[in-house]
């Protein structure tokens, strides 16, 4: 049994590692609490507060937050959670969406930085030349300036679209698609601004990641 827990927090502590190296990512509180036969949400959240408090674990008001950061105890995960704030224009500009949909497991080796990541779902085909499809999703790692052709998630007033970052000579800025149909976007700078770098990709064949 782990130093200074009761039985009852030393098999949910051994619960959540479990399932951690099971599945790759923390199990939910409903998910517990079906485990261990507790009725209420709240029954299964004054176990996790005492782990809390013990230090073994830490968590958010996010879904599967869960993360054990006990020294003796850490689980070896080879996915990070990241948050699909919503979707992102790859053809005309859309509203940017921040509202945070859903929790995703993405493959650590494409996430250097998790805690400066977000993901976003892409809508429509104006960069199908990178390889970007309807319904991919993006790992964008969260940066406010962009360099000449990086490929960038920009925010036009309230607008949204993933583009490349054209700095022309004359210093003006010109987002660049990679479908002939669409043309470059001009971009006025007092009104806009890059969200992140695209540095990943994922996509499922049915286009649902659930």
């Amino acid at each position: 049994m782990a130093k200074g827990l009761t039985k009852r927090q030393d098999e949910i502590l051994q619960y959540i590692l479990t399932y951690v190296q099971t599945e790759g990512f923390p199990p939910s509180i409903r998910e517990i609490g079906k485990g261990f036969d507790i009725g209420s949400l709240r029954g299964v959240t004054v176990h996790l507060d005492a782990l809390e408090r013990k230090g073994y674990i830490n968590r958010s008001n996010t879904p599967r937050s869960i993360k054990v950061i006990h020294p003796s105890f850490q689980p070896v995960s080879n996915v990070v959670m990241l948050p699909l704030l919503g979707n992102i224009a790859a053809g005309e500009p859309i509203f940017a969406d921040n509202h945070e949909n859903d929790i995703l497991p993405v493959p650590a080796a494409l996430v250097r930085y998790p805690d400066e990541s977000f993901l976003l779902k892409v809508k429509g085909d104006s960069m199908i030349g990178e390889g970007i499809n309807e319904d991919d999703i993006l790992i964008i790692r969260k940066q406010e300036t962009a360099k000449h052709l990086e490929l960038v998630a920009v925010r036009l007033e309230n607008e949204a679209t993933v583009k490349r970052y054209s700095i022309e000579k004359n210093g003006r800025v010109q987002l660049m698609p990679s479908n002939p149909s669409y043309a470059p976007i001009p971009v006025e700078t007092e009104h806009s601004g890059v969200i992140g770098k695209v540095v990943g990709l994922l996509r499922s064949y049915d286009g649902h990641f659930a």
